[in-house]
């Protein structure tokens, strides 16, 4: 059993760790192509659209896995991913209405609001058929769901390259090249399912809906505050910068998430062994501070080396245009350290099954980068926003400290 968790953890990030090296190359074609104000449109939009995609979290892995595990029966499963479909896809219409209603209320330009209205699509098909996805966890066998992300990514990435060598500058030409690839994955998903799913339609269960979404609901809310927090700043810098200014700090904003998923991929692979596997409540959280400390180390050197290489790195991925990126890389990085200390602190809240913290925290988080924002923004531009990040950093891992200070370690507590 141990050899097959580790095998599929390891095909889970391989997948992430593939994905953040393809990111990296088409975003730097992207900068390339388009040059700053045009990259400031795109990851304008593409922020409108991480936000919308939170809104069909509302019934997450974190309650569809746990069911599916105790009901293995393969009726009762598939009864559960038709509810959780139909859930996500009712919430995926939802948002993709809300972020048409808001660019049509904010009076968004072309260049914005196209390219917004494609990338969309992609939240209609990504978590509803993410149910899939849930049920190869439960099964823990996760490696078709990375086998179809290459396909797909593969794909989206050559697409991308095509244009980039042909010479396009469009930004909705690029757009269209990122939606296929959940329209590629969604497609092998249902395909993969289906051959294997019983060919029955499982009838309406109104009880089953009703507590899917209740128990749901605070870990939507969680997520929806935390993609809030990472995308409320371009969404006030836009008004108030010039479109280049915003575009340098989108790059760096770029570099930033992928420097920081090295944490969420560190967290995954020590967590299940050294903070899920422990019986004992003291004993993770003397684990979760541990492993803090280490993580913070790795965060910290790996920010000063990428302080120190900001010049070539910009130079390297977007060129002599985002010249402002290098400034506000070397400010971001050092506080991007705080993330990998963040990271490892939240692994406690989910060990004690405690999602009422994380909301708590990503409320205080996003409250905090708003008002920071919206002072620091007028006066300092995209230097404010980068200060609204590090203050945004700094509360999470206070908030996150205290929690784990005060926890009492004397009460055993089942693993999670």
């Amino acid at each position: 059993m141990r050899r097959k968790v580790a095998s599929n953890l390891l095909w889970m990030l391989a997948d992430r760790g593939l994905q953040v090296i393809v990111g990296i190359g088409v975003v730097a074609m992207l900068a390339r192509a388009l040059g700053t104000e045009g990259f400031a449109h795109f990851q304008y939009a593409q922020s409108l659209v991480f936000i919308a995609a939170s809104i069909p979290l509302i019934c997450s892995a974190e309650v569809v896995v746990p069911r599916l595990v105790a009901r293995p029966d393969r009726e009762a499963s598939h009864a559960l991913l038709a509810h959780a479909f139909a859930i996500r896809m009712t919430a995926a219409l939802a948002g993709y209405v809300l972020m048409c209603a808001y660019l049509a209320f904010t009076q968004q330009p072309a260049d914005t609001w196209i390219p917004a209205a494609i990338l969309c699509t992609a939240i209609m098909l990504r978590e509803p058929f993410g149910v899939v996805i849930a049920w190869m966890q439960a099964r823990t066998h996760n490696r078709p769901n990375v086998a179809f992300n290459l396909l797909a990514l593969a794909a989206k990435a050559a697409l991308i390259g095509a244009l980039f060598v042909a010479g396009v500058n469009l930004v909705p030409a690029y757009a269209t090249a990122f939606a296929i690839e959940p329209l590629i994955a969604a497609a092998l998903l249902a395909w993969y399912y289906l051959s294997r799913a019983p060919r029955t339609v499982p009838s309406r269960d109104a009880a089953l809906t009703r507590d899917l979404v209740r128990d749901g609901a605070l870990f939507w809310i969680s997520f929806m505050l935390m993609v809030c927090a990472r995308r409320a700043d371009q969404l006030i810098l836009k008004p108030l910068v010039p479109l280049a200014d915003l575009g340098a700090y989108a790059a760096t904003m770029q570099v930033l998430d992928n420097f920081t998923t090295v944490a969420t991929i560190l967290a995954a692979g020590i967590a299940p062994i050294y903070v899920f596997g422990q019986q004992s409540m003291g004993a993770a959280r003397r684990n979760v501070l541990r492993i803090t400390g280490g993580m913070a180390a790795v965060g910290l050197c790996g920010a000063l080396l990428l302080a120190v290489s900001a010049e070539r790195v910009v130079a390297l991925l977007y060129g002599q245009a985002f010249g402002e990126t290098v400034v506000l890389l070397r400010l971001a990085a050092l506080a991007s350290t705080l993330v990998f200390a963040d990271v490892a602190l939240s692994l406690l809240p989910v060990y004690l099954r405690k999602p009422r913290w994380v909301a708590m925290k990503w409320a205080l988080v996003l409250v905090t980068t708003v008002v920071v924002d919206l002072i620091a923004v007028p006066h300092l531009g995209t230097r404010g926003a980068v200060l609204g990040y590090a203050v945004g950093n700094a509360v999470a891992l206070f908030f996150g400290l205290v929690l784990a200070l005060r926890s009492q370690p004397a009460t055993a507590v089942a693993s999670a």
